[in-house]
């Protein structure tokens, strides 16, 4: 006999009960006879039986009669043989002792009543081993996959059945919960199953007279939108689905429901919005004023995620641009061609960042794959530039045949990232064009260049009138790159029970802003020697002065210290980075609901 069998389990558990040793038994109580002391008194063996800090104290929590049992063993020890211990059972709980087969020693507890075996590895339920007097059993996530050889030869008194995550949800299951196998089932428990087909199932289960409680929560039809109003209008006899109590306002709403043969069973409708982003540091914080006028930075953020889709998505409010990615604009061709040593250290830059990128392109495309990527359709928002509040506004709806697939999606989360894409403009090259920064003109005002010059017959001569009058700078653009700032896990289990929304404020890490690479970290250290050529140069000329000496020396080096604070600040408190995202499934509401959806599907 496998040490894994019920039966096997079920005699250690009895065994550690002790029932014939100290304090329970005859041993509790020793003859003078015997050279022993007198016996000991009956309430004290009771109390070092129920003593919370008593060596004799055990669980008994896997049925009711154990403590009770070894109370008998105390008062009348004489009646404990096998056969009245194994009477004495009407209720055993054998959770997660990894039993894998139900044998037919549990024949044996001829009164027993309830069998909860959850959190087990039972593959199959052999009828003709469970006790006829059993009214409940329990066999929550096994591994259940077939019911043939349950309904071989039922408990007839059988009142709760309890299937719940197990493997069953074929046809040949749906045949086995009828009238026929159980005609006093009262409720039945088969949420978080691979049922599919709610039509055929309601089908089946229409024909049990007495069942009063339902629980289908978790299987993949149960995400179209025809429920829950077609179970509720499809069993009248019922009284409470998924923990619910059925009013009889609801009951009326759905009234009609069941006779629609047109209803579009096998399909679900997800939406998902996406609106405000916070948080988001300004990166114009860390460009330096006296950085070199090129190249101009421009900034853009977007959204990305993926979900689980058989068809295009309905694009409602975003803009149509949103839905190109920008892994595939950042392998554009460039379209001008620029200084050899320029070309050369800009590209070095782009590649390392382009390499960062693809290297969090290639994470998110594989955990896309995990759920199937023929399934998972990417979407991005549109790009907004940074203020404090963007607000995206981007609403995306979802039409799912495969309600299995998007199950297992759901089980999953969805996966939210937050983008930045960050390009650069520089002065297209042309040999007519001489390239003039903005404050050149300013620096030749100051040097006297650009007074206005006399001729010979003394009038001023406007040099403008003279000049070509220059074309606008022509700028060229490098390929964007991108990054993923950050990304949150967001879980959708409750969708897959009666909730129909999950409504979230997606919470991120705090972001700081992150100083330019090349010029920009260039132009900071430039700044910084400038400021210490600065403080020397002040020094010697408070040495050359003398004199005032010490007053003003600390008084230009406090002033300096102000001057580096400003210009330095400390860390600024940033705001927390936040998202807010709403995943909702398609419900109908009543009958009428489903008739004007029905209605408007068939003209469009």
């Amino acid at each position: 006999m496998s040490s894994n069998t019920l039966s096997v389990v079920l005699e250690k558990l009895i065994h550690r009960l002790c029932l014939d040793h100290f304090p329970c038994g005859y041993s509790s109580s020793r003859s003078a006879s015997k050279g022993g002391a007198e016996a000991e008194e009956t309430g004290a063996l009771l109390d070092l039986l129920s003593c919370p800090h008593s060596p004799w104290k055990i669980d008994a929590s896997w049925s009711p009669q154990a403590s009770a049992l070894r109370q008998q063993a105390v008062f009348k020890p004489g009646r404990l043989n096998t056969d009245f211990v194994y009477r004495y059972f009407t209720i055993l709980r054998v959770v997660d002792k990894d039993v894998s087969s139900i044998d037919d020693g549990l024949l044996r507890f001829s009164k027993l009543e309830e069998l909860v075996l959850s959190a087990n590895k039972i593959h199959e339920i052999p009828a003709e081993n469970l006790p006829s007097s059993l009214k409940i059993l329990e066999l929550c996530a096994n591994d259940v996959s077939a019911l043939n050889s349950l309904t071989s030869c039922p408990p007839p008194h059988l009142q709760y059945l309890g299937l719940s995550s197990n493997r069953v949800g074929s046809q040949e299951d749906i045949s086995h919960l009828t009238g026929r196998y159980w005609p006093q089932l009262v409720c039945l428990d088969l949420s978080d199953c691979e049922f599919q087909d709610q039509w055929d199932l309601l089908k089946a289960l229409s024909t049990l007279p007495c069942l009063r409680t339902l629980v289908l929560e978790g299987n993949p039809f149960t995400l179209a939108s025809c429920y829950p109003g077609l179970t509720v209008d499809s069993l009248p006899q019922l009284s409470c689905l998924d923990s619910l109590r059925i009013s009889p306002e609801e009951r009326c709403c759905f009234r009609g429901l069941a006779e629609m043969r047109d209803l579009i069973m096998e399909q679900a409708t997800a939406t998902v919005r996406v609106g405000r982003m916070r948080g988001i540091p300004d990166p114009m914080m860390s460009v330096d004023e006296n950085a070199s006028d090129f190249p101009i930075i421009t900034y853009s953020y977007y959204l990305s995620y993926s979900f689980f889709s058989l068809q295009t998505a309905v694009n409602q409010k975003s803009d149509s641009k949103s839905k190109c990615d920008p892994a595939v604009e950042a392998q554009r061709p460039e379209t001008r061609s620029s200084d050899a040593g320029l070309s050369s250290n800009r590209n070095q830059e782009q590649e390392k960042e382009r390499s960062r990128s693809n290297t969090q392109d290639e994470t998110l495309h594989t955990e896309e794959t995990c759920i199937g990527a023929a399934h998972v359709s990417r979407h991005i928002t549109s790009k907004l530039a940074w203020s404090e509040c963007m607000d995206f506004s981007d609403t995306q709806t979802y039409t799912v045949s495969d309600l299995s697939g998007l199950k297992r999606f759901l089980n999953q989360g969805l996966l939210f990232q937050i983008q930045e894409e960050k390009v650069l403009s520089w002065p297209a090259p042309s040999e007519d064009i001489t390239t003039v920064k903005p404050n050149q003109a300013a620096k030749d005002k100051k040097s006297g260049k650009g007074k206005e010059t006399t001729n010979k017959s003394g009038s001023t001569k406007d040099k403008s009138k003279d000049k070509k009058k220059k074309p606008a700078l022509e700028l060229v653009q490098d390929a964007p790159i991108t990054r993923v700032l950050a990304s949150v896990h967001v879980p959708l289990q409750k969708l897959l029970r009666r909730d129909q929304k999950v409504d979230v404020l997606c919470d991120f890490d705090v972001l700081h802003a992150e100083p330019e690479g090349g010029v920009a970290q260039t132009c900071v250290k430039d700044r910084g020697k400038k400021k210490k050529e600065e403080k020397k140069k002040e020094e010697k000329e408070l040495k050359q002065r003398g004199g005032s000496g010490t007053g003003q020396k600390n008084s230009a080096a406090s002033k300096s210290k102000v001057d580096n604070q400003k210009d330095n600040p400390g860390p600024a408190q940033l705001d927390q980075m936040t998202v807010e995202l709403t995943v909702e499934l398609e419900k109908w509401g009543s009958a009428s609901e489903a008739l004007q959806s029905l209605t408007s599907n068939q003209n469009s």
